[in-house]
């Protein structure tokens, strides 16, 4: 049997408080940073959570609207987004330097700014260019064929392609908006024969019946979906069992 790699990750302190029982079912996690949820105390409370274990840590920088819980586009200057999210990241990495053996792996945008920079070329320079201004080795988790994830490629930035396994697609790998009530999986079973679609086939079938061409070397679970921790369980499991290891 061919041997199949994928991370599991998650995205964390959104205030739902089940990171305790998540951090065992990841490898890594998306720690909300002030944006759309999460404070220091929080971030503080998940670094170690993640660092008890071994979970790769990442940011979750988002536009500054917590009211909106980050889900809602904001018209802002390009120098407004690029201090706002700047200065997110560099909240973490404060939680980050209090810790030893522990360093920042990831940045993965949040809501409205992950699916705006995945077809907007101006979002994603901003947030291209605030990884670069970090100068240090941070991958960047983003959607396969994006122009956020092009456009990282082309900058020699490590891009990880990230995939949904909670998460209805449109034929345009576009996720299904919230809206619909088909956007969102809930079931082990389905979620599941939805993941090995993704990762061993490289397909994705789109909420239209169309198979979609997709490459993921990460999978998302959101923290606050409906059975998230049931359906991390169940992934667990049966990805093992179906000849994909999670690393």
């Amino acid at each position: 049997m061919t041997q199949f790699y994928i991370d599991i990750n998650a995205d964390v302190g959104e205030g739902v408080g089940n990171e305790a029982k998540l951090m065992p079912l990841i490898s890594s996690c998306n720690i909300a940073c002030g944006g759309h949820a999460g404070d220091l105390r929080s971030m503080t409370t998940i670094v170690k959570l993640a660092k008890l274990q071994n979970v790769k840590i990442g940011a979750h920088p988002s536009f500054p609207d917590k009211l909106n819980f980050g889900r809602v586009i904001m018209k802002l200057s390009d120098a407004h987004l690029f201090d706002s999210l700047k200065s997110q990241i560099e909240s973490l990495q404060s939680v980050l330097s209090n810790e030893e053996d522990v360093k920042l792996n990831h940045i993965k945008p949040h809501g409205a700014l992950y699916n705006l920079a995945a077809k907007d070329e101006t979002t994603s320079k901003v947030i291209i260019d605030v990884i670069k201004s970090l100068s240090l080795p941070i991958k960047l988790y983003a959607p396969y064929n994006s122009i956020l994830s092009n456009l990282g490629i082309q900058q020699n930035i490590e891009v990880v392609f990230e995939a949904f396994a909670d998460r209805n697609y449109n034929d345009d790998l576009s996720l299904v908006s919230r809206e619909n009530s088909n956007a969102i999986l809930h079931k082990n079973d389905v979620v599941l024969s939805h993941v090995l679609g993704i990762v061993k086939q490289g397909k994705v079938t789109s909420i239209n019946g169309v198979e979609v061409l997709i490459k993921a070397n990460t999978i998302c679970v959101h923290g606050d979906t409906e059975n998230a921790l049931g359906i991390l369980d169940y992934l667990n499991t049966n990805l093992i069992r179906n000849g994909i290891k999670i690393i």
